[in-house]
């Protein structure tokens, strides 16, 4: 697995990587586990060691709008990225968990070497043989893997918006295909869609409890 990193951080974990002499870290995470419909996606990204970001990027916390200013500008800033994607189909196969991080994994096989070290968000590793460390709260510690995980929600977020011009019944657009009241509400008018994950509690119901 590498070297290993302090059981506590001070200061974002990318530093004490840089420190060791690593150069390419790659910022891993994931969206998309809650919601009643569409894929999870996930991203990665190495960003130079003299990146400007100071502070963990929380993508679930800043505006729409900040959010395209961030994105917009980590990408300009970035070394490489990448994103991978695993559909609604696949999560119902394998389940959110293994499809999270198969969403991850992917996204790392399409970054251009090299790589030398992975910041996964989440407690498990991921399937790749670069050196990695799962760090459970990532996004919060790391501003390299808050990096990623704005660009898997815009990334996200334009696909569910490009899909409530095909399903316009259920707001994709603004609901982003989580069980808000509203989502839920046209599930039990409409059914679900091709989109929707059939093994979420919300789109079938469960028989044991009716």
């Amino acid at each position: 697995m590498g070297k290993l990193l302090p059981a506590s951080y001070s200061s974002p974990p990318e530093n004490a990587l840089y420190a060791q002499g690593y150069r390419y870290v790659a910022g891993v995470d994931e969206v998309g586990r809650g919601p009643l419909a569409g894929p999870v996606v996930a991203a990665a990204i190495i960003l130079p060691a003299d990146h400007s970001i100071k502070r963990p990027l929380d993508s679930k916390k800043l505006s729409p709008t900040t959010r395209e200013k961030v994105f917009e500008m980590v990408l300009d800033r970035s070394i490489a990225f990448s994103f991978g994607i695993v559909d609604q189909w696949e999560i119902d196969c394998i389940n959110i968990h293994q499809a999270s991080l198969k969403a991850m994994a992917l996204a790392v096989n399409h970054l251009p070497p090299p790589v030398e070290y992975l910041l996964i968000d989440g407690a498990h590793p991921i399937n790749n043989s670069t050196p990695q460390k799962p760090i459970i709260h990532g996004d919060l510690l790391s501003p390299l893997i808050g990096a990623a995980s704005v660009i898997a929600k815009i990334i996200r977020d334009r696909i569910m918006e490009k899909y409530h011009h095909i399903y316009p019944y259920y707001n994709f657009k603004n609901n982003k295909g989580y069980g808000t009241p509203e989502h839920l509400k046209a599930l039990r008018k409409y059914g679900f869609c091709s989109l929707h994950r059939k093994t979420f509690r919300g789109v079938i119901p469960i028989p044991e409890l009716f």
